[in-house]
């Protein structure tokens, strides 16, 4: 029998095994590059202020002239992640990673100052970056590392540097302090930050030492105890969407604990009229720097209030599926930490670079494949065979992060549809049509706007699918972005209606119930119906349609139709007048600037499901979107012939055959000539 329900002995195992690939290997566990993540191999994970992607192409691009950019992004494994690191910060100087400065002239140390508590041990990361023409040995903690020419190299650090035989002066590292305390409470879990005057931010002793997209420190809970140093500090608390942020400034008296009472405010209450909020992609561990157990999930979960947390289980780059221990304990069950608000429950991210990641929520019972197309392994079966086995154990299916480039709603598909393995969400246009697929991530951390638009795309030619919301957070990982942000930045909020379970939940995102958001509230009635309703009209009959939206991110509103923008304004409140001529679907949208309630760099987005309208008893299919369908399949077709590995003509084969099985469906879809 297991001791502790959060973490059970199978569990717990796997957890042990992460720290030792971490420990042994660092922060990639030791998994092989993929083209589309950038990883380092030091002590320091990649912070994302800064472009080491295009940073990394530039160095490619002048070693491989006249390679296109696909072939560029293929050959990402080849660079040299220490001096990608170097090159991508541009001399800036990062908060956990001074830089020793090897110049011909000698050598400089740069630091941002760090604070140490009383005689607390110190250690920290270290750039070693030379602009010398032969190569270096640097001597750290009696370790030598030799740098090359012009290269550089993360190290760790805790008591001495010799350049040359001579000790570096490491005082500008960090100060001593005396130490504080704070206990803070909120009455019920909560996000907190604590920072100092400097920015440096403190945690409860044994917290990750996590940062969200907009490098905000944070960690959850309440009535947590944090060892301050006695100078001026903020304390900020927050709770998910639903509320806002309340701060303030303080100075502890040294060996002194304080009481810190601070609550945030709530802008909306969605669970109060039947709407919960959920993320539907996560993964507790996924590389990083802090492996994940099931207890930082529940503190993550009730901290940002987020109605349904979606877990998912998968592979990097190899056979490896991490957190399948704990897929198969608890496969089918609600997670122990789940309570009449809260649902959790972990799935499977199934995993294809050619053509598309699926997640799958609400398993009940294992499935047979979880990724296919890594390791020289064949891109085979299609992922539709993944679908049918999900779909058959229960699961509601959808595809995450589906596009990462800017498209217009105008995008022709062969501009859409880049080169070479970039995980997108390619064979989502023949899995919607077959009916294989019950959602698309509109809200994810690639791009929204491109997502929304292929989204609209898929419905306007006659699909159904809902709109939702998946993070992509990864709950390991400390300073990646929104991948190390709290989950639930972005939610499906889904019309439940009555008790929150697993089941209810699933069943109104089926129905098409649904908005998805990064932060704003956002409601649409078409005749007082709401997105997931069908109105089945005459022509020429005449419909209301009204947006309201919630929350101070929001700039503009709008109507939107098959056609494109029915009307738009100001935030608020929206209203138009729709006559019925051909069949069409009516969504809203909300859109702001970046603000600090959206973690997303392109801003604050929502957008929801479709109010479908029937006329006369057809459906809508647009003929401009079914035949972009039909041109995404012939441009998804050569795509798969140049890139695709397979195993002989079969496996290739069973990929067209899919495909011209979509192509039936769209074609029925077209008018009939005269």
């Amino acid at each position: 029998m297991c001791d502790d329900p959060l973490l059970p002995e199978p569990v717990a195992r796997a957890v042990a095994e992460y720290r030792d690939l971490r420990d042994r290997h660092g922060p990639t566990w030791g998994e092989a590059p993929l083209s589309y993540v950038v990883q380092a191999r030091g002590t320091v994970f990649l912070d994302r202020r800064y472009d080491y992607w295009n940073t990394g192409l530039r160095q490619l691009a002048e070693r491989h002239p006249g390679a296109s950019p696909a072939e560029l992004d293929d050959r990402m494994g080849e660079v040299d992640v220490d001096r990608l690191i170097r090159d991508g910060l541009g001399g800036d100087v990062l908060d956990h990673l001074p830089a020793l400065r090897l110049t011909p002239e000698g050598v400089t140390l740069e630091a941002r100052t760090q604070v140490v508590l009383g005689d607390a041990p110190f250690r920290t990361a270290l750039l070693l970056d030379s602009s010398r023409a032969g190569p270096v040995t640097v001597v750290v903690d009696g370790t030598p590392h030799e740098v090359e020419p012009r290269g550089a190299k993360v190290v760790e650090v805790a008591r001495e540097v010799l350049v040359g035989g001579r000790p570096v002066d490491l005082t500008p590292l960090a100060r001593r302090a005396p130490a504080a305390a704070l206990r803070l409470r909120a009455g019920f879990p909560c996000r907190w930050s604590v920072t100092g005057a400097d920015g440096q931010s403190w945690y409860p002793q044994g917290a990750p030492h996590k940062v969200d997209g907009h490098l905000r420190p944070y960690f959850h809970g309440d009535d947590v105890v944090v060892e301050v140093p006695a100078e001026p500090l903020t304390v900020t608390v927050a709770r998910g969407m639903e509320y806002t942020e309340s701060d303030l400034a303080l100075t502890p008296v040294a060996g002194e604990e304080r009481l810190v009472e601070l609550t945030p405010e709530r802008l909306y209450d969605a669970a109060a009229h039947g709407w919960y909020g959920g993320d539907l992609h996560v993964h507790l561990n996924w590389m990083g720097e802090e492996p994940a157990a099931p207890p930082l999930a529940a503190a993550a979960q009730h901290g940002e209030d987020l109605h349904v947390l979606g877990l998912v289980a998968g592979n990097v780059a190899t056979e490896r599926v991490y957190d399948l221990e704990a897929l198969a304990h608890w496969v089918g069950r609600d997670l122990p930490w789940s309570d009449s608000e809260h649902v959790a429950r972990i799935g499977v991210e199934y995993r294809n670079d050619l053509v598309g990641h699926v997640s799958a929520f609400g398993l009940r019972g294992l499935p047979q494949r979880y990724h296919s197309g890594f390791a020289g392994d064949a891109d085979w079966p299609p992922n539709a065979a993944a679908l049918e086995e999900l779909r058959a154990l229960g699961a509601m299916t959808g595809y995450g992060h589906p596009f990462h480039r800017p498209i217009a709603d105008d995008d022709p598909p062969e501009a859409v549809l880049s080169r070479g393995r970039n995980c997108s969400a390619r064979e989502i246009v023949a899995d919607a049509a077959l009916g294989l697929i019950d959602t698309l991530d509109v809200l994810n951390h690639s791009s929204i706007l491109g997502t929304a638009a292929v989204y609209r795309h898929l419905i306007g030619a006659g699909n159904r699918l809902a709109v939702t919301a998946g993070t992509d957070a990864v709950l390991s990982f400390c300073r990646r972005g929104t991948a190390s942000g709290p989950p639930g930045w972005a939610r499906v909020y889904a019309h439940v209606g009555g008790p929150l379970t697993a089941e209810s939940y699933m069943e109104a995102v089926l129905l098409g119930r649904t908005f998805a958001t990064t932060g704003p509230w956002l409601q649409l009635t078409v005749n007082g119906h709401e997105p997931g309703d069908t109105l089945d009209l005459a022509p020429g009959d005449r419909v209301e349609v009204e947006v309201r939206s919630v929350g101070p991110e929001v700039e503009r509103l709008e109507i939107r139709t098959a056609d494109g923008v029915l009307a738009e304004g100001p935030r608020g409140r929206l209203t138009a007048t729709l006559a019925a001529g051909e069949p069409t679907y009516v969504v809203a949208v909300a859109a702001g600037g970046a603000h600090p309630r959206s973690q997303h760099r392109g801003g604050a987005y929502a957008h929801t499901s479709p109010v479908f309208l029937d006329v006369a008893g057809e459906h809508v299919a647009r003929e401009a979107d079914v035949r972009w369908c039909l041109g995404w399949l012939d441009r998804l077709e050569e795509l798969v012939g140049e890139f695709g590995r397979f195993d002989g003509k079969e496996q290739h084969a069973d990929h067209l055959a899919l495909y011209e099985r979509a192509r039936q469906v769209y074609r029925s879809r077209l008018p009939v000539p005269d």
